[in-house]
This record gives structure tokens, sequence and C-alpha cells, in this order.
């Protein structure tokens, strides 16, 4: 299945629907690479903003479990469903109310999930015979580098790293539909 997919964008086909769309998947990329810019610019507005995007999310995740609680028909059930559902509300409030304490939090969670998962591939890679256990062995040395950098800037690193993170995704996710759209453009040209 997967050598026809690839034969059919070899012989310039297109199997996603996406040749149509390819002037709106530019200047979604373009607008993207702007919006990275503008976080680039300005790290600590882009983490208050990434903190604000959390807890909306938050805030709709913790509404939505609420109204699961009265969905379920046992009380245990719907208790435990409701409890969730207010921790999530209030997680989602203290983000709109304190931004930066949250952006600390989420900034040492952040370094010690990288380091977990860091030490987790490393003994991955010397633990098991699995192709390819060098760079598995390298990814989580990275890892961990990142997750000590983090946490050794912590608490100072809270003003800048989740913006750094919200501005380096959108620049390689518009960078990345850019080329989509000018490959398109160039294998239609043939």
């Amino acid at each position: 299945m997967a050598e026809l997919g690839r034969a059919q964008w070899e012989l310039g086909g297109d199997p996603l629907g996406l040749r149509h769309a390819r002037g709106w998947l530019m200047a979604l990329g373009a607008a993207l690479v702007l919006l990275g810019l503008c976080a680039s610019a300005n790290l600590l507005l882009a983490t208050i903003a990434t903190i604000y995007y959390v807890g909306a999310m938050m805030l709709v995740g913790g509404l939505l479990q609420i109204v699961h609680a009265f969905g379920t028909r046992k009380w245990g059930s719907a208790g435990l469903w409701t409890l969730s559902g207010l921790l999530y509300l209030l997680a989602g409030l203290s983000a709109f109310l304190d931004p930066l304490f949250a952006a600390a939090l989420l900034t040492l969670l952040l370094a010690v999930s990288l380091g977990v998962s860091g030490l987790l591939r490393l003994w991955m890679a010397f633990g098991t015979e699995v192709a390819g256990r060098g760079w598995v062995a390298v990814s989580g040395i990275a890892s961990i580098v990142v997750a000590a950098v983090i946490g050794l800037a912590w608490p100072v690193a809270t003003l800048w790293i989740l913006g750094l993170i919200l501005a380096v995704d959108l620049l390689f996710q518009g960078v990345a539909l850019l080329i989509v759209g000018l490959s398109m453009k160039a294998s239609s040209a043939r």
C-alpha cells in the first residue's frame, strides 16, 4: 500500500487532493512563518499566549468532562468525572489568573518530561537489540541535554522557553507548507 502511495507521488499524482489548494497552502505557510517571526521577536508575549491557549483548552476540557458526568449512569463514576472536570476548570482558570506561575509549572514539567524520556530512550538503546539503537541513544542524550539546559535555567527560562518552542514550531510548519506548495507548482509544471 505504501508503495502505491509513493508511486502516485513519483508519477505526479495527487493522492491527498491538495493540488487545487496549493495557493491556500502557500498563503497559510507564509502566515505561519510571519507569526513565527512575530513570536520570536517577543518570546515573553508568545509564552503568555501559549499559556492562555493551554488554559482555554483546559477550560473546555473541564466543561466537557462535567457535561459527560451528567450522562453517566453510576453516581460514583459521575462524581469522579465531575471532580476531574472541576480540577481541569481550576487549572484553566489559574492559567488565566497567573500566567507566569502556570508558565513556570509547564516549563518545569517540560524539563522533567524531556529528562525522563531521554533516560528511557537511553535505557532502550543500551538494553535491547533494536535496529538504529545508536540514533535512539543520540536522541536520548539530546533530550537529556535540553532538559538540563531548561532545568538549570529555571525559573528564568519560564519567561522565554515556551514562547521559543511556539515560535520554532510556527516557523517549521510555515516553511514546510511553503515547500509543499512550491513543490506542487514545480511538479505541475512538468
